[in-house]
């Protein structure tokens, strides 16, 4: 009887492929590539269900509902203000009502769409009244922000807003010091560029073409990284 060693053996002396062969490593070549990314997103809900019932600071108590973060799980782009707001608290979205319409508005003038990008708050709840995010809240809540840096893995964050620059940079220099450069974040050195809130323009629009400046310098540094 012939073996199927044999077989194969005379097939690839005839000239023959192994169609059926080839199929399956292939196949299992493309699940062994997508396993990963199908346990990064579980890992993703993973933790916005544990966020979702973080109790670790008194901000919980005021709370309606966190506010984890939105966009795709893959992007190349990560966005991150400093806190939910009023509108925010009530949707579970981060960036939305002006503020979010702007900050569509500003992607899209750079030919970004928000949905291919992720964006979050250093805080996961709405401080009362809006006010600042106390560093107490900042370290509590900063380990969340860390987890999904990792599983997203960026090439290049933004920071908006002065505030959420100074957390994330352990920083005090003014923003207009730490505009127009790349820094870097955390131990994975991920690059980190530094504009102007949406909120803020809303309230001061004449600093809305030195925001585009900012605008087109993500941009050519995002190209730069693919």
């Amino acid at each position: 009887m012939t073996t199927t060693a044999t077989k194969q053996f005379i097939l690839q002396q005839m000239g023959i492929d192994l169609w059926q062969q080839r199929r399956y490593v292939e196949q299992k070549s493309v699940e062994t590539h997508q396993a990963p990314q199908q346990s990064m997103q579980e890992s993703l809900q993973l933790l916005q269900q544990k966020v979702s019932k973080c109790t670790l600071c008194a901000l919980h108590q005021s709370r309606t509902q966190t506010v984890f973060g939105v966009g795709n799980p893959n992007a190349d782009l990560m966005i991150i203000g400093e806190a939910p707001g009023m509108n925010e608290d009530k949707q579970g979205k981060p960036f939305v009502g002006r503020a979010g319409q702007l900050l569509t508005q500003m992607l899209y003038a750079i030919g970004l769409q928000r949905e291919s990008i992720f964006i979050a708050n250093v805080l996961k709840c709405r401080p009362p009244r809006n006010r600042d995010p106390q560093a107490d809240e900042v370290a509590t809540c900063t380990p969340y922000l860390n987890q999904q840096i990792e599983l997203i893995k960026p090439k290049l964050m933004v920071a908006v807003g002065r505030i959420a620059a100074h957390y994330l940079l352990q920083s005090t220099l003014s923003l207009s010091r730490l505009r127009k450069q790349v820094h870097q974040y955390g131990s994975q050195k991920t690059p980190l560029i530094v504009t102007y809130h949406p909120a803020y323009l809303l309230r001061s629009p004449v600093e809305k073409r030195r925001a585009y400046g900012d605008l087109l310098f993500i941009k050519q540094h995002l190209d730069s990284l693919s």
